[in-house]
């Protein structure tokens, strides 16, 4: 997509001529599962209040893709695939949703960044987006937690 292209240069124009950035490849995605989702969590991303994501590990398996590693760039798309910023991947871990602690809650940015709030959330999204590759969600399921920061936009 030329529009993802453009985005990528005016980004490379604002660092050095040397910088390794250059011979970088990166990805672009919406976060969540509809473009209403995408829209507002694209808005938390771009405010620097959602500083960390998650997905099931089982959807990268199904899908045959490698997960995110550190040092990642992802061009951040709103509900019209438009670009609104571009992130790096800071840390990858990988943890029982069961396991995923108050401080990461509140670094996702959602509602009122409280454990609680994220664990309601993210059990409705998973319970909506596991089924399309024959999966349930289970409190042990394997999450692909990620934290990342905002480098453009």
């Amino acid at each position: 997509m030329e529009q993802l292209q453009q985005y990528w240069q005016a980004y490379l124009t604002t660092l050095p001529p040397d910088s390794p950035v250059r011979n970088e490849q990166y990805a672009a995605e919406q976060f969540g599962d509809n473009p209403d989702l995408a829209n507002s969590l694209g808005q938390l991303i771009v405010s620097r209040k959602k500083t960390a994501t998650c997905s099931a590990l089982w959807e990268w398996e199904a899908e045959g893709q490698p997960i995110p590693k550190v040092g990642q760039k992802i061009i951040v798309l709103n509900g019209n695939n438009e670009p609104l910023c571009i992130l790096e991947t800071t840390e990858v871990t990988i943890c029982p949703y069961e396991k995923v602690d108050a401080r990461f809650a509140a670094d996702e940015g959602e509602g009122d960044c409280s454990l609680a709030y994220w664990r309601e959330g993210h059990w409705r999204f998973f319970s909506r987006t596991l089924p399309k590759i024959g999966k349930s969600p289970v409190l042990d399921m394997p999450l692909v937690c990620q934290r990342f920061h905002v480098v453009y936009g």
